[in-house]
């Protein structure tokens, strides 16, 4: 990341020092090859990139990558010949400093001018001579390597499934690299995704992630590495490099769902050389630990990583706590610069209090203290959620020549979910100023495998270059669920509720009881065309079908199955007049079967998928030599045959409805000034349920707003470098007023958190970070049911957490 250096004599003595070191100490390193796939680009975004591709770490001053473009490169090359050929007719040469670490400077002069460049050890020495006395100008370095030490990143694995730029992609991607996540001391999926513009987030039952994109409920488009993982938990980061979120539909590469969009963990993979250690604890008593160690030994076929973390916490709500053991195993197989194996393990362990949140009063969450809690008086026995999650994941890649490479990748997962609970979603009486409690449970038993074939072939027509994506994507997942009713347990105060004893029976009564089968069988291609250097399309094309199936086992039921085909197209057109600027427009479609991801029934069966159809058009700019990057769309999603009730028999539901958001989104991330990371995003939507015959709370819902999604959302979040030892950042979070219920008789206030850091070195190898979350002790309503007036979670009062973190 660049790194300013201040304007005082020691430095430029240092770096001529620096400097002669490195050229005695240099040697020619002959590393294995690797596969290197860049586009033409500018130099410092292909540095980076090839960073990430190889593993390795290269180093150079910003300033001599300005204004610089980097040809396209692609095969399987030594990192020193790919370099070489990135910055041939730039005057920059390219030296190895070790196995695993490359230098690109200025060719044939002495550092001058604060710039660290590479000469013979005569001449670093007569610099370092000549530097006594002299004041050195401000001098930035960036380091490019093998993770995102920047805020802005510049390509994605999600888009297309090809790491492509950013800039080249015609629709909205929003990335949360892992220095944002350490920044701001996150541990949860909730956490990261307050950085991304036009997300609202659910509270999930108290026992899952889930979140809207643009207004449109998300529940199982959560994925991780490009396969999907919609088993119902809460995630952990310990082992997550990044977090993408793809905007607007994305059935051509990911099948089913996807309506407004989706979201795509990167896991941490090995193949370089990683020790960390952190420590944390905080408020509530909470106490985390992680690690991330892995080895990749120079000369070796070998590599491996392993994470994990472990949580001990109780929370500002009532009886809440949380236990939570996560661990990660990874290991990859390179014989040569071809072939690539790696097999990646996953577990873990979540046990905490099933939170529903508090009831509403008068059309506002009730004015309790955040920390009231609407369940049972030994809600730390019967109102529990506990999840086990295990996967292992096998990748195969192989290039057969500089134009065709073959990745298969297969997924097995195990999901296990035992929960109980009690919450107010019983009758409010408001005269009485009383919510009744009620119970219920639910146990998951999920297995799931999922394979992808995937062929990537580059050729040519003529003038025109071709990225051809070809894919076959099959799975099956087995998804076993038993609900429990237990009926209303008692009526509590609103303002002073005392809270009943629950039976400890598992949540009541069995009401439910099925095995459901979903079976995935896909063909996908994409084709990325590049016309010319400042034209490029973006097309794409998949077929589905998808078949589910509904054994129940309760007497009297009846089973149920249904098979859907459907096409999911994209279609985008990028213009480049230079590399730093790029705009497009395209279009995308969805599909979403009517039962999602849950049972058939009597209700459902019949109604084909809705369908969400996104148009956009938008701007992607690089700022400031590549160091910062801006982003800005204008869109309008359709959501069709949505199911609501048939008002001629109102047991039946009919795919009549439809549902529009029309929105603006903007960011910047990136580095604003020496030292000044930065990531901002704003969200402007306009939701809108233009056709329904259902009503909620006594309201015809048509013509209301989409739930939980506010009109308008804002986050800031900045750090500073102060000197060698010091850094300091902030951030803020509004969120526009928002709907709790379908019927929009519940309003969620507006709300302003203001969050601070600062973080001291200790040495080279250790930092201590204080974390400060709501500054100013706001009360407010961090999320919600969305389909209940009465489910509404409370955001934590001010709080600190603090972490010491070592690399060794």
């Amino acid at each position: 990341m660049p790194i300013p250096q201040h304007r005082r004599p020691p430095h430029r003595a240092r770096w001529a020092a620096l400097a002669a070191a490195l050229c005695i100490a240099a040697t020619a390193v002959q590393a294995q090859p690797v596969a290197v796939d860049l586009p033409a680009q500018p130099l410092a975004q292909s540095l980076n990139a090839l960073a990430r591709q190889s593993g390795v770490q290269i180093v150079f001053v910003t300033d001599i990558a300005q204004g610089q473009q980097a040809p396209a490169v692609r095969g399987t090359l030594e990192v020193r010949d790919a370099l070489q050929r990135l910055v041939a007719g730039t005057g920059l040469v390219v030296r190895a400093q070790d196995a695993r670490t490359f230098t690109v400077e200025r060719g044939g002069t002495a550092p001058t001018g604060g710039t660290p460049g590479a000469a013979g050890a005569a001449g670093a020495a007569g610099a370092a001579g000549a530097a006594a006395g002299a004041t050195m100008s401000e001098v930035r370095v960036q380091a490019a390597r093998g993770e995102d030490t920047a805020y802005n990143a510049a390509s994605t694995a999600s888009g297309t499934k090809t790491e492509a730029p950013l800039r080249d992609v015609p629709q909205t991607i929003d990335v949360v690299p892992q220095q944002v996540i350490r920044d701001q001391g996150a541990t949860s999926m909730q956490d990261t995704l307050r950085n991304v513009a036009g997300v609202g987030l659910s509270h999930g039952d108290g026992q899952r992630d889930q979140v809207s994109i643009r207004g449109f409920t998300s529940i199982g488009d959560q994925f991780v590495d490009g396969f999907r993982d919609d088993a119902l938990y809460f995630r952990d980061l310990s082992n997550i490099e990044r977090v993408e979120v793809v905007k607007g539909p994305a059935a051509v590469l990911y099948g089913r769902g996807s309506s407004g969009g989706l979201v795509n963990r990167v896991t941490k993979k090995p193949g370089t050389d990683v020790s960390d250690i952190a420590l944390s604890v905080g408020s509530w008593a909470d106490k985390r630990a992680e690690f991330d160690v892995g080895r990749a030994p120079a000369g070796s076929d070998w590599s491996w990583r392993i994470t994990g973390a472990a949580e001990d916490a109780n929370s500002y709500r009532s009886q809440q706590f949380l236990e939570r053991q996560a661990i990660a195993p990874s290991v990859l197989w390179k014989p040569d610069g071809a072939t690539s194996l790696m097999l990646q393990a996953d577990y873990l362990h979540d046990k905490r209090v099933t939170d529903f949140g508090i009831p509403a009063y008068q059309g506002r969450p009730v004015n309790v203290p955040a920390g009231t809690y609407f369940g049972s008086a030994n809600a730390r026995d019967a109102d529990t959620s506990e999840s086990t999650v295990s996967s292992f994941t096998a990748t195969f890649s192989h290039r057969f020549s500089d134009t065709l490479r073959v990745r298969n990748a297969l997924r097995y997962y195990h999901y296990d979910l035992d929960r109980q609970n009690t919450l107010p979603a019983g009758t409010t009486n408001e005269a009485a100023g009383t919510v009744a409690l009620t119970r219920s449970g639910v146990d998951r038993r999920e297995r799931g495998v999922f394979n992808q074939t995937e062929l990537i072939q580059n050729l040519r027509t003529g003038s025109v270059a071709h990225e051809v994506l070809y894919g076959l994507e099959l799975g099956q997942q087995n998804k076993d669920a038993v609900s429990l009713t237990g009926g209303t347990l008692g009526n509590v105060n609103l303002w002073n509720p005392v809270l009943p004893v629950a039976p400890l029976n598992g949540g009541g009564a069995v009401s439910a009881s099925a095995l459901n089968r979903y079976l995935t069988r896909a063909l996908y291609v994409q084709d990325q065309i590049t016309l010319s250097p400042e034209w490029k399309v973006l097309a794409g094309l998949r077929y589905d079908r998808f078949g589910q199936e509904t054994d129940n086992r309760l007497a009297g039921q009846s089973d149920f199955e249904r098979t859907d085909t459907t096409w999911s197209p994209r279609a985008g057109l990028v213009w480049q007049p230079t590399a730093a600027q790029s705009y497009y427009v395209s279009v995308s479609r969805s599909y979403q079967p009517s039962a999602e991801m849950f049972a058939l029934s009597a209700t459902n069966t019949a109604i084909k998928p809705e369908q969400t159809t996104n148009y956009e058009v938008g701007a992607k700019l690089d700022l400031l030599d590549g160091r910062a990057t801006a982003t800005a769309s204008l869109f309008q999603l359709e959501r069709t045959d949505i199911k609501t009730t048939n008002p001629a028999q109102p047991t039946q539901l009919i795919p009549i409805g439809t549902q529009r958001t029309r929105g603006l989104e903007l960011s910047l991330a990136g580095e604003l000034a020496a030292g000044l990371q930065a990531t901002l995003s704003y969200a402007l939507l306009d939701t809108r349920i233009t056709r329904s015959t259902a009503t909620d709370a006594g309201q015809a819902v048509q013509g209301k707003r989409a739930t939980i999604t506010p009109r308008n959302a804002f986050s800031a979040w900045l750090t500073q470098r102060l000197g060698d030892d010091w850094s300091v950042g902030g951030g803020i979070n509004y969120v526009g007023d928002r709907f709790a219920n379908p019927g929009n008789t519940v309003t969620l206030p507006s709300y302003v958190v203001v969050d601070a850091m600062a973080q001291y070195r200790i040495g080279k190898a250790t930092t201590l970070q204080l974390n400060l979350r709501n500054l100013f002790d706001r009360n407010y309503i961090v999320s919600a049911h969305g389909s209940s007036p009465n489910l509404n979670l409370p955001g934590a009062p001010r709080n600190a957490m603090l972490t010491l973190r070592h690399s060794f």
